[in-house]
């Protein structure tokens, strides 16, 4: 069987050394050692001022929400994945969704002034498969309107834009350390922020709000990184650039292959590539639904990333559509990308997709 993905797992012996680390100091979470080690190695790696770790992706967002203080409305995109809107929802955010562009999958700038609001607060954009969106011009609009600016960059780890990482973009950028993502800490996620205030109120929220023993100044959760996540985390770091010159591999070779078969993803010029996830377009709906069909019955499952547009979803309102999303979503199929795929795998792959179309 091949899946979409497969979690990579680093060397069970450098890992046990960190459990046995863990068992000797009995310091298994709130802010324990390696997760302190983590966020500094994390950070000088990253090339980011600050990094606040947590529990997951989604709790990620929700703390920066919180943090910013966020009410009303928020224009986000229809294309990502459902905690992306999910998240704004159970935090009594309103998600206002702009359309996408139709060639880079990211949220089009151009559709994001016209939805701005008195109650609109801020802008919630993706980095859709780590694919750098237009942050110059999403910065320009909300400083023009004063609005706040979080990227969830679930999949744009390691991104640079312009020579630097893209997460130093926005108010607050996240990422997701789950364990299908280029890096992982099992269960995970991260807040980047620049300003230092931000950081200590976000480092309250995520352990119930609390300041100090005698003080609790603001209303928080539970959404602290454990130890044995971040024992993880340290070990697959040590090994994250094998990991993504495997990853960047395969790609290469399906854009080889499928070139002019079907259409690829339109990157970001002044931005590199993670190699996070590779999603082919297909010219309709009924064509992938026949490759799919193809891929399943010989034991491969590639997954529809992004479907369906959420802007579709019933419990939103009011009612919203976005034509581009909607199109987009019913023809895109992320093949298999990771570290153990072998060549003769993937051969079977694209040579499937080829036979099909």
């Amino acid at each position: 069987m091949i899946n979409i993905t497969k979690t990579y797992l680093p060397d069970k012996e450098k890992y046990k050394k960190y459990i046995d680390e863990i068992y000797e100091n009995c310091w298994v979470t709130n802010n324990g050692t390696l997760v302190q080690k983590l966020e500094k190695r994390l950070a000088e790696y990253l090339g980011v001022k600050n990094i606040v770790l947590v529990s997951n992706g989604t709790v990620a967002l929700e703390i920066a929400y919180r943090t910013l203080g966020l009410k009303g409305f928020v224009i986000t995109t229809p294309f990502s994945f459902v905690a992306t809107t999910s998240s704004l929802v159970t935090n009594q955010l309103l998600p206002i969704f702009a359309d996408i562009e139709k060639n880079t999958f990211n949220i089009n700038p151009k559709k994001i002034e016209k939805l701005i609001t008195l109650n609109t607060s801020a802008i919630l954009s993706v980095h859709v498969f780590g694919n750098a969106c237009n942050v110059e011009k999403i910065n320009k609009i909300a400083s023009k309107y004063n609005l706040k600016v979080i990227y969830d960059a679930a999949h744009a780890f390691d991104v640079k834009y312009k020579e630097q990482s893209i997460l130093n973009y926005g108010d607050i950028s996240t990422l997701s350390f789950h364990a299908t993502k280029l890096f992982h800490t099992i269960e995970g996620g991260a807040l980047i922020i620049n300003d230092d205030e931000l950081v200590q109120k976000a480092r309250y929220l995520i352990n119930f709000g609390i300041k100090n023993e005698e003080e609790i100044p603001h209303l928080g959760t539970n959404a602290k990184m454990n130890e044995f996540e971040a024992a993880m985390g340290l070990c697959v770091l040590d090994d994250i650039e094998k990991i993504k010159n495997k990853r960047k591999s395969l790609i290469e070779n399906y854009k080889k292959e499928l070139k002019g078969l079907v259409q690829f993803q339109e990157q970001n010029n002044n931005a590199t590539e993670n190699y996070s996830y590779f999603p082919i377009l297909f010219k309709s709906e009924k064509e992938l639904l026949k490759i799919q069909k193809a891929l399943n019955s010989e034991q491969i499952f590639p997954r529809r990333y992004f479907y369906p547009s959420l802007d579709t979803l019933e419990y939103i309102e009011p009612k919203q559509e976005c034509k581009i999303s909607r199109d987009i979503s019913k023809r895109i199929l992320c093949l298999p990308v990771f570290v153990e795929l072998s060549l003769k795998e993937q051969e079977k792959i694209i040579d499937i997709i080829k036979d099909n179309l």
